[in-house]
């Protein structure tokens, strides 16, 4: 017995699948004995155990996939800047119905709703970190004045206490609201894009949490970031403006209801991942080119210009609220808690040598952040067995990590032997108060810390500390080395907990920390700035870890404001992803392989090349008439999951069997709602459905519940009676023939953006089509299930 689930939201039940060798013509070995073809390289196993079920939070739904390919509106060729036609009664009729005001209206919403998400995401990022600096700046203020009253257990209580308080507000928040918002958010939101839509994800809830146990999280002095939170809450922003109204609340305007699709949500979704990035770094080219390179799986050069008009509202927006607040009307805010830098006048000069250094550096970064990926795999799948034991384990594994990242903290600092403060810096060391370069902590006056100079600071300030230029004697080796290792590894040991957290600032802390290590190493060696090296050791990690090259070049740049530094950024970041991809792949694809997420890759499998599109089907292959009975439609409806089902013209309708087109299992339930039914088996056409029913009616729900077949409350009378299906039928799906490549399939599917893909028989007389191939046919699981030997474990 296997399940298995056709694009549904739920499994569908079991079915039964004969033992057989698959007929697939790249299957067969030549037997030179016998001179003849025989069976089989391939052996289908004829089980298939998977199913489509992910992992958020801590808790295993399912998983449910968009349709991109089912366009709602489609408007005038001249006018709009993709056409998606859906060859369907209710479409054509809806698209006769528009003028030239409602396609206005729609171009000018787009734009509308994609500023709209600039300005939001932009106030949310701004908010963000005024409550990140306000609150960690209180608490550290605290701890440094009892330090100054030489109360060291007491500022050790309350800096200690403090955490954990802010550290179990997060994640209990996380734990019994949006258990979805724990995490970084990106790979879902990449999973999202490239077409899956799991439970949650996306919800008003894990937007609250995501912003307030982001603020909570980073103010515990954790190893995290509130970088990859804003990718998603931007996302959630941008998933909420785009939800096509709402009747719960009276939003049910038409000129809203134009975006009641997957492919307008996704774009717009699209956008506010990009400003998710721009709010996060104050910078909008890079966050486009984060969102171009890293999270999304289809792009047009029109959502290249709402994307970049995004990200610039973003910008002016931060810039505004920045200048605003450094007159002193935000508190402890200061200068903002926005990661920037500036390494200096200086001009970057290099030799070979220090080029040499560069590409070292690179190489260094690269395996440790394969190392980094390989840890966090392995941790995360530990985690996952005690969150997996209820919201109290979660919370107390969160408190567990916050008590021991301030004891690292804390006692670490303590250890390390003060410092001397720097002559010419007499009147600004150590510095007295929330932040500077010189923590005085425990030591004498004219003295500073300087491991608590990094440990006991913001994120955003021991990052400005490490990048600082001309500093070169201000961190030595033994703090250096101290400062990594402990970053490295409460970074990998606090990604995981039921915390939103990102894996930016944790990685951009370790890169740094050892790029500034090389660099004084090499100090005798290489002529460059350890400020400088700290950047590139940032780049090199960011690089390893992640992958991605472009976009964090671009984004280091704007930071930056140094076009010189672009040579030797490109050389790390190019070196550190080459040597990193010779181990595995970067940390957002593995986290989306461990939880489940079917996520289609740009090129397919090697196996699949092995396979024809019929060897992947499985039945029973469940079809309606194209004027069915309603029982049937309803009982089939309740027995499976299935949200697409092939259409069969049949006699009188048609004078031999053949197929019709496909329907929705959600347009099929609007129909039954709508009970436009026939005594007799005959057609009634698209005048009876309008009737009735608007073309807005067969339009995807927004994040409430949609029609459900327990909705539909219908007598036994209505059962007997005659459904046309005709109407809502797609006739022209998107069709293979069995015997076309699998891996060409697969391409098809991702690059068309496809739910549903019909398998029609290479030879004539036989039922005109023999299954149907969804996203889960395409899983490197199913197939190894199928085909043990294609795929080995």
């Amino acid at each position: 017995m296997a399940t298995r689930d056709n694009g549904s939201g739920e499994p569908e039940t079991p079915i039964s699948t004969p033992m057989t060798t698959p007929m697939s013509t790249r299957s067969l070995k030549w037997d030179e004995a016998a001179g003849a073809l025989e069976r089989p390289l391939l052996r289908q196993r004829g089980t298939n155990t998977t199913s489509q079920i992910a992992v958020v939070g801590a808790n295993t739904c399912p998983i449910e996939s968009l349709d991109y390919e089912f366009y709602f509106c489609v408007f005038l060729h001249c006018l709009t800047d993709y056409v998606r036609v859906v060859e369907n009664e209710v479409y054509n009729q809806d698209w006769r119905s528009r003028g030239k005001l409602q396609v206005f209206q729609y171009q000018a919403l787009k734009w509308v709703l994609a500023l709209f998400v600039g300005l939001v995401v932009g106030l949310v990022g701004f908010f963000n970190n005024i409550a990140v600096e306000n609150i960690a700046g209180f608490k550290l203020l605290l701890t440094s004045n009892l330090m100054l009253q030489n109360r060291y257990i007491s500022a050790f209580v309350l800096y200690m206490g403090c955490n954990v308080v802010l550290a179990a507000a997060a994640a209990a928040l996380c734990a019994y609201i949006a258990p979805a918002a724990a995490g970084s958010g990106i790979p879902e939101v990449k999973a999202y894009l490239n077409g899956i839509d799991a439970h949650s994800i996306l919800a008003p809830s894990t937007l609250f949490v995501k912003i307030f146990g982001s603020i909570f999280g980073v103010s515990a002095g954790f190893v995290l970031g509130k970088e990859g939170p804003m990718v998603h809450t931007g996302a959630c922003v941008a998933s909420l403006l785009g939800q096509g109204g709402s009747r719960k609340y009276g939003l049910t305007w038409n000129w809203i209801r134009y975006f009641k699709n997957d492919l307008d949500r996704r774009d717009l979704i699209t956008c506010g991942a990009a400003a998710g990035v721009a709010a996060a770094f104050r910078a909008p080219v890079g966050g486009v080119l984060f969102a171009l390179e890293e999270v999304t799986s289809w792009w047009r050069s029109a959502l290249l210009w709402r994307t970049f008009s995004t990200t610039a509202v973003v910008a002016m927006v931060l810039r505004g609220l920045i200048d605003y607040c450094r007159s002193g009307n935000c508190g402890l805010f200061g200068k903002g808690g926005l990661i920037m830098f500036d390494l200096g006048s200086r001009l970057p000069t290099y030799t070979t040598t220090d080029l040499a250094a560069v590409a070292l550096l690179g190489i260094l970064g690269g395996l440790l952040g394969a190392l980094y990926n390989f840890l966090v795999d392995r941790i995360l799948r530990v985690y996952g067995l005690v969150n997996e034991k209820g919201a109290r384990c979660k919370i107390v594994l969160t408190v567990a990590i916050s008590v021991i990242t301030s004891c690292c903290f804390f006692g670490l600092s303590w250890l390390t032997p003060c410092v001397p403060c720097p002559a010419d810096l007499a009147g600004k060391c150590p510095s007295i108060g929330r932040s500077g370069n010189f923590k005085k902590f425990q030591c004498p006056d004219g003295h500073y810390n300087a491991l608590a100079s990094l440990f006991l600071n913001t994120n955003d300030d021991a990052i400005r500390n490490l990048f600082s230029g001309g500093t070169d004697t201000e961190f030595g080796v033994s703090t250096l080395l101290a400062f990594f290792t402990t970053v490295y590894s409460l970074g990998l040991l606090t990604y995981g907990v039921a915390v939103p957290s990102g894996l930016f600032i944790p990685v951009i802390l370790s890169g740094a920390s050892f790029g500034r290590l090389v660099g004084t190493l090499l100090g005798s060696v290489s002529g460059l700035d350890p400020g400088l090296f700290a950047l590139l050791g940032a780049a090199a990690f960011l690089g390893g870890t992640m992958r991605m090259t472009v976009s964090v070049c671009v984004i280091l740049l704007e930071l930056t404001n140094n076009l010189l530094l672009l040579p030797l950024i490109m050389l790390v970041l190019l070196i550190a992803k080459t040597v990193a991809d010779c181990f595995n792949k970067g940390v957002y694809e593995q986290i989306v392989r461990m939880k489940g997420l079917p996520y289609l890759e740009a090129h397919p499998e090697p196996c699949m090349r092995s396979l024809v599109a019929g060897d992947v089907v499985s039945g029973p292959l469940i079809t309606f008439s194209s004027v069915e009975r309603v029982g049937n439609v309803v009982n089939t409806l309740r027995r499976n999951g299935h949200n697409g089902f092939p259409v069969m013209e049949e006699p009188p309708f048609s004078q031999a069997p053949e197929l019709c087109g496909l329907v929705l299992r959600s347009h099929l339930l609007v129909l039954l709602q709508g009970r436009i039914f026939t005594r007799d088996r005959v057609k009634t056409g698209a005048a009876e459905v309008f009737r009735t029913l608007a073309p807005f009616d067969f339009a995807k729900a927004g994040s409430g519940k949609g029609l459900k077949v327990d909705d539909l409350d219908l007598t036994e009378e209505e059962m007997a009676m005659y459904v046309d299906l005709h109407p809502i039928t797609n006739r022209s799906p998107y069709t293979v023939v069995e015997n076309m490549s699998l891996a060409k399939a697969a391409m098809l599917f991702r690059s068309l953006g496809l739910r549903h893909m019909c398998v029609v028989p290479r030879t004539q007389g036989r039922w005109p089509v023999v299954g149907i191939l969804t996203r889960h046919d395409f899983m490197p699981q199913y197939i190894r299930d199928l085909f043990p030997n294609v795929l080995p474990h």
